[in-house]
């Protein structure tokens, strides 16, 4: 794992494949710590060395208990590590983030109203992805409006900035897991490394700074309070996790659902109340800072979706294959078969037929598959869900998705593939 890491991070700065488009080649003050190297993977060392890093990521998994958990953690810490002192690796959301919070800091430009390209003149957006250039902030309102905090960066520091938050986020999702997990009573060595020896998760999520990680920071507090019954703060942090990425919200849906936990009335009422205080919270910081911007959210997020991503499947029925109409409906049938597998799983939470983090597990994945737009660090979002699962099948299935997901993006480096 580390090993190939290593290489990842030495050899990006001169490897087109490993780059966002915008920064290809990359300039001297976008290179990292590593640029001075002059390694360039080729597309053919890049896939072997991803392969490479997939495969250990599997060996480790499987035979975590024979591994002492500090090992892993260590593993974990220097790999993050790595991942930081690289450029920004292949995704170009990082350059998106700052853009948006220069919009409203510097121009009073709404970005829940406008894309990127409101401010087309400004340094940031040559960097911002062809794609994004028109399209307004998909994000909740409280990493929308830190961003304005960080406004003031130029174009390098705002990239070290992000990624130094993915990867402290990244660390403290990891390290919440390891204590879920003793709580549990599940085996840390295997918890740790699900989540945090991902490629999925340290490449491309750290790699990239995403905000991904800042999410998944509020949705495992969220679990650490709920498994030490203090329900208040769980609903909290769920209610924080959607006010940085909506998707973080899922979970909070499960937890009101098992009728163990929380474990009596005053517990139910608990977790409601927090939830309640931080909806309260979120609604406030969104009319002071952004006014009625915000309720647009919901539409543009459609629209991105309605975009796709040719790593779904409706997006590879439509982009790569030019089918549009049978792309659109089997996106329509995904989407649908989503709600009905999320309702079927809260019966089933509700009933007790199945623990509450499994069903939330099952209902991430289940998302991820519907999805029009899927990106390789979003398989990130059900991994702590995954760490603290009870059974083997959730844990296989999220091995089988990231291989998946990995295999077809590493195709799509391959010129004319």
């Amino acid at each position: 794992m580390l090993a190939a890491g290593a290489l990842i991070a030495a050899g990006a700065a001169h490897t087109p494949s490993l780059l966002p488009e915008s920064i290809r080649p990359a300039p001297g003050w976008l290179q990292g710590a590593f640029g001075a190297v002059h390694l360039d993977l080729h597309v053919a060392g890049t896939i072997a060395t991803l392969t490479l890093m997939f495969g250990a990521y599997a060996l480790v998994v499987h035979r975590a208990t024979e591994i002492n958990p500090r090992t892993v953690m260590i593993a974990v810490v220097v790999l993050d590590l790595l991942m930081l002192l690289a450029p920004p690796l292949v995704s170009t959301d990082v350059f998106s983030y700052q853009a948006y919070g220069r919009m409203g800091a510097h121009y009073g430009v709404d970005p829940y109203l406008n894309g990127p390209i409101a401010i087309r003149l400004d340094p940031i957006f040559p960097y911002v992805g062809a794609k994004w250039s028109s399209i307004p902030t998909t994000y909740g309102p409280v990493f929308t409006a830190a961003g304005y905090l960080l406004a003031p960066l130029g174009v390098a520091s705002s990239v070290i900035a992000y990624k130094s938050i993915a990867t402290a986020a990244g660390l403290g999702v990891v390290s919440l897991v390891r204590r879920c997990a003793r709580l549990r009573k599940l085996d840390p060595s295997r918890a740790i490394a699900v989540v945090g020896l991902n490629p999925l998760f340290a490449v491309y999520g750290i790699g990239g700074g995403h905000n991904d990680l800042l999410m998944l920071l509020a949705v495992a507090a969220a679990l650490t309070a709920l498994i030490e019954r203090r329900d208040a703060g769980g609903g909290f942090s769920s209610l924080l996790a959607a006010g940085i990425k909506l998707t973080g919200g899922l979970l909070l849906l499960f937890a009101l659902a098992d009728r163990t936990a929380p474990h009596n009335t005053s517990g139910r009422r608990n977790l409601l109340l927090g939830s309640v205080a931080g909806l309260a919270l979120i609604t406030g910081l969104s009319v002071a800072v952004f006014g009625t911007g915000p309720l647009h959210l919901f539409s543009t997020i459609g629209r991105a979706q309605s975009a796709g991503d040719w790593l779904s499947i409706s997006g590879a029925l439509r982009e790569k294959l030019g089918l549009q109409l049978i792309g659109r409906a089997v996106g329509d049938a995904l989407i649908g078969g989503f709600g009905l597998v999320c309702v079927g799983l809260l019966v089933c939470v509700r009933r007790g037929v199945i623990d509450w983090i499994d069903g939330a597990g099952w209902a991430t994945l289940a998302m991820l598959v519907a999805s029009s737009a899927l990106l390789p660090w979003y398989v990130a979002w059900a991994l702590p869900l995954v760490a603290l699962s009870r059974g083997a099948r959730l844990r296989a299935a999220a091995l089988w998705l990231s291989g998946i997901v990995l295999g077809v993006e590493l195709l799509g480096s391959i010129p004319h593939g």
